[in-house]
C-alpha cells in the first residue's frame, strides 16, 4: 500500500518549470557557456526566484537574433536590450551605460567630447555594427563632423575564436595602433578591471548627439509582446533584488548608474 502511494505521489507531483534563456555563448562580460558573464548571474538570478530550472538557448548575438530566437518562440527571454525597443516588451531597466571614451593612461589625453579638435588628428578606433547605416552611435557621430579618414573600424560581432570576440579595439589601443576608441561601457569597463592601469574611460559627451543618437542607454530584460505576466514577475524581481544586481555588475567594472 504504502509503496503505491509513493508511486501515486511521484505520478502527481508538479514538474518545475522551465525558464529557457536566449544568450551568447562567447561575449564576455556579458555571458558564455562556462556561465561567467553578469547576464549569466541575472538569469541564475531570476530562474531561483522564480523557483524554475533554468535553460540556455546558445545563439550569436548577432543582427537579428531577437527575431530568430525571442520571437521565434526558442526562449522566454533575453537580457541585456536597449529598454526602448519597441519590437519586444522590455522590464524595466536594471542598469545604464554609456559609451565611453577610452584612452591608454600613458598618454594623459583628456578628451571627452565629439566636438574636440584633437579628434581630426589622432588615430580613431570605433566599434561598427554592418555596413549598410547601422553602425554605433560614436561612429555616426564622427561621420557627421566629418572625421572620416582617421577612423579605423572593429565589428562589434567581433572574432569567435578569441576568448572575449569584442576586446579587438581595445588590444590595438593599448598596442599603440590607435590612439583613441569610442568603446561601450561594459566590453571598455570589464577590460580595464583586467588590465588595471592601462586604459582610461570618461563616458562620451554630449550624451545625446540629436535626438535620434543617443550615447547612453537604459538596459532591460526582453520578453515576447504577448508575454506581460513573466514581464511583470521579472519587474517584481529585479526590484527585489536592486542590490545585489548592482554590486554584481560592479564587480564587472560598470558604473550601474541609478536608472
Amino acid at each position: 500500500m504504502l509503496a503505491a502511494l509513493l508511486l501515486t505521489a511521484c505520478h502527481t507531483a508538479p514538474e518545475k518549470p522551465v525558464l529557457r534563456v536566449c544568450a551568447d555563448p562567447n561575449n564576455m562580460p556579458f555571458s558564455n557557456r562556462k556561465g561567467e558573464g553578469y547576464e549569466n548571474a541575472l538569469a541564475r538570478l531570476l530562474a531561483r526566484d522564480m523557483g524554475a530550472e533554468l535553460r540556455y538557448v546558445w545563439w550569436a548575438q548577432r543582427r537579428g537574433n531577437l527575431r530568430e530566437t525571442l520571437r521565434a518562440g526558442r526562449c522566454d527571454l533575453v537580457p541585456g536590450v536597449a529598454s526602448a525597443l519597441e519590437s519586444v516588451a522590455t522590464s524595466t531597466p536594471y542598469y545604464r551605460a554609456s559609451y565611453m571614451v577610452v584612452t591608454r593612461t600613458s598618454d594623459r589625453l583628456t578628451i571627452r567630447s565629439l566636438d574636440d579638435p584633437h579628434l581630426k588628428r589622432l588615430q580613431i578606433g570605433v566599434q561598427l555594427v554592418g555596413d549598410d547605416g547601422s553602425n554605433t552611435p560614436p561612429a555616426h557621430a564622427l561621420t557627421r563632423r566629418g572625421i572620416i579618414s582617421n577612423v579605423r573600424g572593429f565589428m562589434v560581432q567581433g572574432d569567435y575564436r578569441r576568448a572575449f570576440p569584442q576586446e579587438a579595439i581595445l588590444d590595438a589601443l593599448a598596442a599603440g595602433q590607435i590612439d583613441i576608441a569610442f568603446v561601450w561601457e561594459p566590453v571598455a569597463a570589464y577590460y580595464a578591471i583586467r588590465h588595471p592601469g592601462m586604459i582610461r574611460l570618461t563616458p562620451v559627451s554630449p550624451a545625446f548627439d540629436g535626438p535620434a543618437l543617443p550615447m547612453i542607454y537604459d538596459v532591460s530584460v526582453a520578453v515576447r509582446k504577448d508575454d506581460l505576466p513573466l514581464r511583470q514577475r521579472i519587474d517584481t524581481i529585479l526590484q527585489r533584488r536592486h542590490g545585489e544586481i548592482v554590486r554584481r555588475l560592479r564587480s564587472y567594472g560598470l558604473r550601474a548608474d541609478e536608472v
